[in-house]
């Protein structure tokens, strides 16, 4: 009876926050008997928690390669999440909730063979604070895919004005010496998604992921906007001849990339000269660590690209 009692407390809690699918779950549950899966197994993560679920996957008893191939939608997107910032959040409890995630930020799915494989791109330098949340939300909403992935963070060493456009590029050639990724996802580090039915994977077409944004009351900016999260498969990459490199600071980029799908005037004249092959850059270091692969690179600056000796 004391069940029975929490469970009509849940129930009338999750249908007074909208989430009817849910109270239709517990009702077909008391229908037929027996335990949710989640709770039997110590899910007690809240509605709309993006880790919820995540502790149902198991690592079965078989070889990697007699696994299953994963299903065509996988079974564990549940649709929007509440992105709330845990205070005091550390890199080690990221790591702890993410036990599956192998050095490098790397991950398949332990119980099926994914048939996708999809590098996300982060340029960076001095947003560590982004790029811990950033971490925290994205790992399990792209396990939740149940995607074969990698997580690059491209660091711009020194002090030079930054070039994220530049980095991008570089992000791109070092992914693509570690495996065949079949998608790229060119990622701001201060973008959480919000909904896991946005899929990390790719299309035909280049496709815009980041379309409606907060900061922008989740519509376009304007029409041509491509920044913040884009997505293209490494053929459509090299068609384009990547991104800019001449594009030193925040901007510009998004708007030369958008033109380039056009194929105007102006592109129509430079796009050749300036893009993945002009790029210069030299690796300072590699770093496989828990959560990503950190890889710092020297770009030059607006003058010209001079390598140390």
């Amino acid at each position: 009876m004391l069940f029975v009692c929490v469970q009509m407390v849940v129930m009338a809690l999750m249908y007074r926050e909208g989430y009817r699918k849910r109270v239709g779950y517990f009702l077909g549950i008391f229908r037929k008997g027996g335990t949710p899966a989640a709770i039997a197994q110590g899910n007690l993560t809240h509605p709309g928690d993006v880790y919820a679920n995540l502790s149902l996957i198991v690592k079965p008893a078989m070889r990697e390669e007699d696994l299953p191939f994963c299903p065509e939608k996988s079974p564990l997107i549940n649709g929007p999440f509440r992105v709330t910032f845990p205070p005091m959040l550390t890199m080690a409890e990221v790591e702890q909730k993410n036990p599956f995630v192998r050095a490098g930020g790397r991950y398949k799915p332990p119980d099926c063979q994914s048939t996708h494989r999809t590098a996300i791109i982060i340029p960076h330098r001095n947003r560590e604070q982004h790029l811990k949340y950033l971490l925290y939300f994205l790992h399990p909403f792209l396990q939740r895919q149940q995607l074969n992935y990698g997580i690059y963070i491209i660091h711009q060493a020194g002090n030079y004005t930054f070039n994220r456009a530049k980095l991008l590029n570089v992000g791109f050639k070092e992914a693509m010496k570690d495996e065949d990724w079949s998608c790229m996802f060119y990622h701001d580090v201060d973008l959480i998604p919000e909904d896991d039915r946005n899929l990390y994977t790719c299309d035909k077409y280049p496709k815009h992921a980041s379309i409606a944004m907060d900061k922008f009351g989740y519509k376009l900016p304007y029409k041509t906007y491509f920044g913040g999260v884009s997505a293209l498969t490494p053929e459509q990459y090299m068609k384009m001849n990547g991104f800019p490199n001449n594009y030193w600071g925040w901007g510009g980029e998004d708007d030369d990339i958008a033109i380039r799908f056009n194929m105007l005037a102006k592109t129509r004249r430079t796009w050749k000269q300036d893009g993945m092959n002009t790029m210069e850059y030299e690796v300072l270091s590699k770093e496989f660590r828990p959560l990503y692969t950190n890889i710092t690179v020297d770009i030059g600056s607006e003058k010209g690209f001079h390598p140390k000796t």
